[in-house]
């Protein structure tokens, strides 16, 4: 199936199976067996199931399982209740018990999760950003090695402060060692490590937006965060602990905006001689609107035709091959070159960023 056909499933028992698939494939059994508990809840009666079986639109674009999976994590994270604890260690696999436990709960706690289905999930994960930082330093080797960075769907900020963070990517080292995020992947494929920094490497600045921005700073607003994470994998949240220090030493720069609106307003910026503007984003392209996503193509088809070599254009995407689950880093760059705006894929990676599988083009 194609992308457009895998984020067009309205149909509820497929959806479902697919972002159950889904977190299995990504080393989340827990949390699927959470999700496909979902289909008890359509069945029952409290304003959370209807809310579910009258949902209207893309129930997979909307991200709607995940939605459910995040207030349910959330009544652990917050102390509310523990019964989910014994789900997600895996000391319940069993998944009519599990349906029965998750029935429970949201009969329990209805007034609380129904607000969860309001908005999509925030999913940013620092882990992801050494996917990012790799096309960067591939990047640096053909273009201007100076980038001013805009990230698309940037939820809390975390890896709009990828410079503040400490890469180990295979043989290659970047960025402040002193740093309390360390990003260490383990170095897969045959091509080798990403190429080093050049000496004249610097990201000058880095800008995010976000449909509903998510304050680091504010301790329920981290929480809610943490909450979207898959419980499955621990280190996660040692990560977001990572990052909401460094957010409250200096937040990242946020604004409130559509990811459309937003490329264009950057891409009209005056742009200095000897800088790369480069967009980056991580699993967030398949939840836009079709029509936001052809506004952004058709932003970059423009811009692109005017950049060169002392002004170049760049895009960096990590994102979900929904055909075979794979999550893919593709790269793009303009200047003035006749491959100008061809993807090239650069490796393939874990969705949380435990292993990068480098082909370096």
């Amino acid at each position: 199936m194609s992308e457009a056909d895998i984020m067009g499933i309205e149909e509820f028992h497929t959806a479902l199976n697919w972002q159950a698939t889904h977190a299995e494939e990504s080393g989340a059994p827990c949390t699927a067996r959470v999700i496909r508990a979902l289909a008890q809840v359509r069945e029952g009666d409290t304003a959370t199931g209807r809310r579910i079986a009258n949902w209207k639109g893309l129930t997979l674009k909307d991200a709607m399982p995940l939605r459910m999976a995040g207030g349910l994590h959330h009544l652990l994270l917050s102390g509310e209740d523990d019964r989910l604890a014994r789900v997600y260690s895996g000391q319940i696999s069993d998944q009519q018990q599990i349906d029965q436990l998750v029935c429970e709960l949201v009969t329990a706690f209805d007034t609380q999760l129904l607000p969860w289905l309001d908005g999509p999930p925030q999913t940013n994960e620092a882990g992801r950003s050494a996917s990012i930082m790799a096309g960067l330093l591939w990047l640096a080797q053909r273009v201007a090695p100076s980038f001013k960075l805009f990230e698309l769907g940037a939820s809390a900020g975390v890896n709009t402060m990828l410079e503040r963070y400490h890469f180990r990517l295979g043989e290659t080292e970047v960025g402040p060692s002193a740093s309390p995020m360390q990003i260490e992947p383990e170095w897969r494929g045959d091509a080798g490590s990403p190429p080093p920094a050049p000496k004249a490497f610097e990201i000058a600045s880095v800008r995010g937006c976000d449909v509903a921005p998510i304050a680091l700073s504010d301790s329920a607003s981290a929480l809610r965060l943490k909450s979207y994470v898959w419980p499955d994998a621990p280190s996660r949240m040692a990560r977001i602990d990572a990052a909401i220090q460094l957010a409250s030493e200096n937040p990242p720069e946020l604004v409130e905006q559509d990811a459309g609106e937003f490329v264009r307003e950057i891409l009209a910026l005056p742009q200095a001689k000897g800088t790369t503007h480069a967009m980056f984003h991580s699993i967030m392209w398949q939840y836009m609107p079709a029509e936001t996503q052809e506004a952004i193509t058709r932003a970059f088809d423009v811009a692109g035709a005017l950049a060169n070599q002392d002004r170049p254009l760049a895009w960096i995407s990590l994102e979900t091959d929904p055909t075979t689950f794979r999550h893919e880093l593709k790269v793009r760059r303009w200047t003035g070159a006749r491959e100008d705006g061809k993807p090239i894929l650069l490796c393939h990676a874990h969705p949380h960023g435990a292993w990068v599988e480098w082909s370096g083009g």
